[in-house]
């Protein structure tokens, strides 16, 4: 069993890591870090909850520390459970700054201790459909993948830090850049150049709210966006290639079950968890064939969290590698290279 402690029961805490440690089987949510309040206590009565990472460390039995903080203490939670022993994933992002990212995983090497960032959009039902297609060849040579994350808000949250220009690696570039870059590097690997605008849309932004990441390769252009003002969004996802196209429309219904009342516990989620209606399929048209429905995968955000316990039993390879989690914090921090000098930038440039 890997007894596991969540530092911060914020939305990270509450919605995408507690409802996956507590679905996997061989997994135990141990203990919340939880400094002021006492939610976690009020949705999980069984589990302890410390106020400090001392009195969490504690317990020896907790082998697995996942934080789930603000951006700007990453480092420091992630560097005490290693120096402590522990195992650990991060929220993505990472760090923010790569030298922190590199530190930590240096620590981890030396510590003989695993460290993960949670990636969990690669289990997105639409990303593993893509993932099949590219894979299976269905669409010849891939020349052009888009994907936008789209929303409709027009006020920004006063009291979300993510919103605050003065707070470290806030904005939404890196909020969501983390998961569309790091899914295009799964996709295509490193590109060549990237160039990127960290946009503002809504007046009253003090920070980033959307952007575009172009991610050049030979052949493919890889164009990541996001938006705040989208009403009537677009396709979700699309792909050309020398044999065909799909189209993909509507995000993953996960997050949206999982932010709600709705959210599920324990290891039974149901048998359609992660399935997709026939009408929010998404559409690959072949060259010299009829358009046709291709079912989505199923999605599963628990893939993360077990992989982690299979790594951590030495069972398997972690699917979210030290190497991966610092070649995303690249292009992330790329991005804002690009976006500030209103250039394309090199993928071998220097980052900060």
């Amino acid at each position: 069993m890997v007894r596991v402690g969540l530092i911060g029961f914020g939305l990270a805490g509450q919605a995408f890591h507690a409802p996956m440690i507590r679905g996997v089987e061989g997994m135990e949510l141990a203990c919340v870090l939880e400094r002021h309040g006492s939610n976690s206590k009020a949705r999980y009565p069984e589990v302890r909850v410390a106020r400090t990472l001392d009195e969490m460390l504690s317990d020896k039995s907790i082998g697995l520390c996942v934080v789930a903080t603000p951006n700007d203490s990453h480092f420091s939670y992630a560097r005490a459970c290693l120096e402590a022993g522990r195992d650990v994933v991060v929220d993505k992002p990472f760090t923010p700054t790569m030298a922190d990212a590199e530190q930590l995983v240096r620590l981890a090497a030396e510590r003989g201790r695993l460290i993960s960032v949670y990636q969990d959009r690669r289990w997105d039902g639409a990303f593993l459909t893509v993932k099949k297609l590219v894979n299976s060849g269905a669409l010849g040579r891939v020349a052009e993948y888009d994907v936008h994350f789209d929303r409709f808000r027009l006020e920004p949250k006063p009291s979300a830090w993510r919103e605050q220009a003065e707070f470290p690696a806030a904005g939404v570039l890196w909020d969501l850049g983390p998961h569309l870059i790091d899914g295009a590097l799964v996709l295509f690997g490193e590109p060549q150049t990237i160039f990127a605008a960290a946009l503002r849309q809504r007046e009253e932004s003090r920070i980033d709210d959307s952007f575009d990441v172009i991610m050049q390769y030979p052949r493919v252009r890889a164009t990541l966006c996001a938006r705040i003002i989208a009403y009537a969004p677009g396709p979700h996802l699309l792909l050309h290639g020398t044999e065909g196209s799909f189209v993909k429309y509507g995000m993953d219904p996960q997050e949206e079950i999982l932010r709600s009342p709705r959210c599920p516990d324990g290891h039974d989620w149901g048998a359609d968890w992660g399935m997709e209606p026939e009408e929010r399929w998404g559409t690959l048209s072949r060259v010299g064939e009829e358009p046709r429905k291709v079912e989505t995968e199923r999605g599963d955000y628990r893939g993360f969290y077990a992989n982690m316990r299979d790594a951590i039993e030495k069972k398997a390879p972690l699917d979210v590698t030290p190497q991966q989690a610092l070649r995303t914090m690249r292009g992330v921090l790329l991005a804002h290279k690009s976006s500030r000098e209103g250039r394309v930038v090199r993928w071998d440039e220097a980052v900060e």
